[in-house]
């Protein structure tokens, strides 16, 4: 009977100890490396902006964030990596449309949902923008248009993968002017853009800073700003708009989440710290160079925003305008 009694009274004081004792760890973190998943290969925008940030974020929170690459899937397999990982700050997903949003809603067989990660800060957003392999005759959206009508099936259209927001880009384009042609999804950015520059796809979706080495040696050629308004790193650059080209809007976000049930106050932490870093003058010049409309905020309001991308979504599978995979 005392022993029961002893035994009850230590399950007590464990009761109440490890809550104090997690709350003091949290308040601590970090204290070792923190893993940052990206779900695209290296050398796409979001590996490119996830690597500023991280060099900055080692600065500020004093231990290395590692940037690691877990392509494939529309961003799948990475993401259910971190939906899967210990709530505790170490292992975090560099948040953007294709593996939050996208990938899970057109797939019938996603292993996770939004609701599994806990919204840590808006980074911002960037237009995407439609290049085309330099032997494409067309110069602008009206004669890429006009040359695609023509030749109906005929052209190959890469992206980064089913899902991701260079596919959405494609489908609202295709939706948007009728053209008809073969999308062929990759498994990131970086291998899609080999292949332009190669000449094994000859248009695709992609951003400024994913694409700027091939523009800039002309190995590649930029048709238009997928945007309602001009890029304010590409102003020469016409958009789909100024062509009367409608409803064909497309840009990629970025961001930061955590597993669901991560402790507030690492997520706070996290929240300070990067919008810390992204009103640095130099992370500002940075990201505006690479054509990224910085953001920030509070998690709550990137919580509201990547639920009304959701709602974006489902509206687009709803019209035919994306399909479930």
């Amino acid at each position: 009977m005392k022993l029961i009694k002893k035994f009850e009274l230590f399950s007590l004081l464990i009761f109440f100890v490890m809550p104090a004792f997690a709350q003091y760890s949290a308040k601590d973190y970090p204290t070792k490396s923190v893993r940052w998943i990206v779900t695209f290969t290296p050398g796409a925008s979001n590996d490119i902006v996830a690597r500023l940030m991280a060099s900055k974020l080692s600065e500020v929170l004093g231990q290395q964030f590692i940037v690691d690459n877990r392509g494939g899937a529309g961003g799948l397999i990475g993401a259910e990596t971190v939906a899967n990982a210990q709530p505790d700050g170490y292992t975090l997903l560099f948040t953007n449309p294709a593996p939050n949003i996208n990938a899970p809603l057109m797939s019938e067989k996603a292993p996770y949902s939004l609701s599994d990660f806990s919204p840590i800060i808006y980074f911002g957003y960037t237009p995407l923008i439609i290049a085309a392999h330099p032997s494409i005759p067309a110069k602008n959206p009206k004669e890429l248009i006009a040359m695609l009508k023509a030749n109906p099936g005929k052209y190959t259209w890469g992206s980064s993968g089913n899902g991701s927001s260079l596919h959405i880009g494609l489908a609202l384009f295709q939706g948007a002017t009728g053209v008809n042609v073969i999308h062929i999804p990759y498994k990131g950015t970086a291998p899609a853009l080999l292949d332009l520059v190669s000449g094994q796809i000859l248009l695709m979706h992609t951003t400024k800073v994913s694409s700027d080495g091939q523009v800039k040696t002309g190995r590649i050629k930029i048709l238009a700003v997928a945007s309602a308004k001009r890029s304010q790193a590409l102003p020469e650059v016409p958009t789909l708009a100024e062509y009367g080209i409608k409803d064909a809007e497309a840009v990629t976000w970025f961001g930061m989440a955590a597993p669901v049930k991560t402790p507030q106050v690492i997520i706070e932490k996290l929240n300070a710290a990067s919008n810390k870093v992204l009103a640095m003058p130099d992370i500002k010049k940075r990201l505006e160079e690479n054509d990224v409309d910085i953001q920030g905020g509070t998690p709550q309001e990137f919580g509201l925003f990547m639920k009304n991308e959701a709602e974006r979504v489902k509206h687009l599978i709803k019209l035919g305008v994306i399909k479930k995979g």
